[in-house]
């Protein structure tokens, strides 16, 4: 037999080990999907065994390529991938695919499996993620990179199926890296035709092709997704065209080999032992389950290869550090998140009885005092900037040809540039932010939920916080917004009170290395406050105090100044009132008790003031306190008129007080 002939023999051998670890985790869970693995194993084969740059030993190389299976539910392609090349994926916990605690989940999560560059699943957002990861890279490489030294000079890879391209974020997310032009993102569609439900025949008819040519993409065709030379020179065609973005659409067969085969019953659900059985005839495999032969494991074995890979790369790096010192130390800050030491020294401040500034507009002056000390920031907005304040002054903009620019034009496109963000953060070195009107977060929402699975810090800037916004009514006003992202765990949500509490609330966002964070900001201009950064930074704090106070007045955000008002009002009128602002509920929840019991004095009735939904409240107020919030949408008039129409007045929160302390 020929060297030729072995190796094309080893190749199949390796498919097939891939392909029955697959329906065997599958069928040992009696749960998964063990239609896509079948099919597209050749194509992920021939990706990571010839092309994929990494290194199983650290999976967190920065000079790695990057990979994404956004058909997550094809977790099992990945982890056999994960096991059979080295990375801490052992064979026991391919057994315990979907069990409790094992590395192998049933889609892919990042943080828990090593080896992952996303968590995915919720179909589009996985390819949406890499668009971010090639900007990061164009970004990066744009800044640093010098003659003789590419030190960011990777590509971008993502296999994604139909229902993929059917997510309205991948028309996005495609639409905008066409337009940017990141020649090294490369996306494989696992083209089989069949969906969960049907054929995609039945769901859609467009012409994929000329959709991702008009976003402005090469598109590359492989007709038969079991030819390994063929993929193998799509995909290198795909790397030397470093003009446009390159789909691969390579025709697979769904369930390949099984009873099932090229059926939807194929997609989600387990062959069962006939059907196993059945499969692993057709592929000529007779083994007993889970069985890796030897000479596959010492043929994808990468970890001596990406030892030497990356070997070659942080050579490279500390000859860069001797040629550049300065361009290496900024670098490597960036690639371990740092930040000055005393943050809070760049950041402005304001003086109590000074001009009121809307905390939009402060939070405008705040990112562009950061941006000189903090070189990863970067970001924008839904075609938003001039309303959000999101532009960095002097950053450049972020454009093809001219990467090294801070400020990027996302369209109105926000749950694309959402995902965008995601996937800036998780290539590394970026601190990515994001800017819409808070109403519209709706649209970014799921993108915000993978923020905090993955834990990643993105700062979403949302303003135009409340009924506030005024006349634009009740379309644009929002009201349940608030209490959504709230509830995302592991997320933070901060509605400062005055231009020093968003100061201090972008240093807590930048400082928070586990989730992102939604900052809500007003349109209108607000009072300035006593500065209380460590008040602040806990979360809620006292911002006027009584001697025997007979309520506790809490508020967020534009209404504190109103709790102010109303406290002197109650005053006046012989009724002592304490005065909380409490900018983000989930640190407060998160102090010892004790701080939580001097700022909300236990025994004390209390009334809380927002203009949203007041669900999230009743948790600080209790069965004896009260709410002042929105129960309804709004309305189309002046935000003075709004706030009084809907009760938030001095004469409602009175009124209010008293009906509590009279029950």
């Amino acid at each position: 037999m020929t060297a030729e002939r072995q190796g094309q023999d080893l190749d199949r051998l390796s498919i097939t080990t891939m392909r029955t670890l697959a329906i065997d985790a599958v069928q040992a869970a009696n749960s998964g999907h063990p239609g896509a693995p079948l099919g597209a194993s050749p194509m992920a084969y021939v990706l990571w065994q010839r092309f994929l740059r990494h290194n199983p030993q650290n999976p967190e190389w920065a000079g790695r390529d990057r990979f994404v299976l956004s058909a997550g539910h094809a977790s099992m392609l990945i982890y056999s991938l994960l096991h059979l090349t080295g990375y801490d994926m052992p064979l026991e916990d391919i057994k315990r695919f979907r069990q409790w605690q094992s590395k192998t989940p049933g889609h892919p999560e990042f943080f828990h499996t090593p080896g992952l560059d996303a968590t995915t699943g919720p179909l589009g957002q996985g390819a949406a993620m890499t668009v971010g990861m090639a900007m990061a890279e164009a970004h990066l490489a744009a800044r640093y990179n010098r003659d003789g030294f590419p030190i960011f000079d990777n590509h971008v890879y993502s296999i994604l199926g139909d229902g993929d391209l059917q997510e309205g974020v991948n028309h996005e997310a495609a639409a905008l890296a066409g337009h940017l032009k990141l020649g090294k993102l490369i996306w494989l569609h696992d083209d089989n035709a069949v969906q969960l439900d049907t054929a995609t025949e039945k769901a859609e008819s467009e012409d994929t092709a000329a959709r991702f040519r008009a976003y402005g993409w090469q598109v590359l065709r492989v007709e038969d997704g079991e030819n390994l030379d063929e993929i193998g020179a799509a995909i290198q065609q795909a790397r030397e065209h470093t003009a446009q973005p390159t789909l691969i659409q390579v025709r697979t067969v769904i369930g390949f080999g099984s009873p099932r085969a090229g059926t939807s019953k194929a997609h989600g659900e387990p062959l069962g032992e006939e059907g196993v059985a059945a499969t692993k005839q057709a592929l000529g495999w007779d083994y007993p389950p889970f069985t890796v032969p030897d000479e596959v494991k010492a043929h994808m074995d990468a970890r001596e290869r990406g030892a030497a890979q990356e070997a070659e790369w942080q050579a490279l790096l500390d000859r860069y550090g001797e040629a550049h010192p300065d361009l290496a130390a900024e670098v490597m800050g960036l690639l371990k998140r740092d930040l000055p030491e005393n943050l809070a020294a760049a950041l402005p401040t304001y003086e109590p009885g000074g001009k009121a500034v809307a905390t939009r507009n402060a939070s405008g002056e705040v990112i562009n005092a950061l941006a000189k000390v903090v070189p990863g920031l970067m970001g924008g907005s839904a075609d938003l900037s001039g309303s959000t304040k999101t532009t960095i002054k002097d950053g450049g903009e972020f454009l093809p040809g001219h990467y090294e620019g801070r400020n990027v034009y996302f369209g109105v496109r926000e749950f694309g540039m959402a995902a965008a963000a995601n996937g800036l953060a998780l290539y590394g070195g970026p601190r990515p932010l994001v800017g819409t009107f808070l109403v519209f977060a709706d649209y970014l929402k799921p993108a915000f939920r993978l923020s905090a699975i993955q834990m990643q810090p993105v700062t979403y800037v949302l303003t135009h916080d409340s009924i506030g916004l005024g006349e634009d009514g009740p379309t644009h006003q929002p009201i349940e917004q608030l209490a959504m992202l709230r509830a995302v765990p592991g997320a933070r949500v901060i509605r400062p009170a005055d231009a020093n509490e968003t100061a201090t609330a972008w240093q807590m966002a930048l400082e928070y290395g586990k989730g992102p964070t939604a900052l809500a900001l007003s349109r209108q201009d607000l009072p300035i406050l006593p500065a209380n950064p460590e008040g602040i930074k806990k979360g809620a704090y006292v911002v006027r105090d009584a001697e025997n106070a007979a309520v506790v007045l809490i508020a967020s955000g534009s209404e504190v100044s109103l709790a102010l008002d109303a406290a002197e009002a109650l005053a006046s009128a012989g009724t002592p009132a304490r005065v909380v602002s409490m900018p983000c509920m989930e640190v407060f929840r998160e102090q010892e008790r004790g701080y939580r019991d001097s700022v909300l004095t236990p025994g004390v009735p209390r009334v809380a003031i927002e203009a949203a939904s007041k669900s999230p409240w009743y948790e600080w107020v209790g069965h004896d306190g009260a709410v002042i919030g929105m129960d309804t949408f709004g309305a189309s008039a002046p935000a003075k008129v709004l706030f009084e129409k809907f009760g938030f007045s001095v004469e409602n929160v009175v009124k209010t007080v008293r009906d509590v302390l009279a029950r």
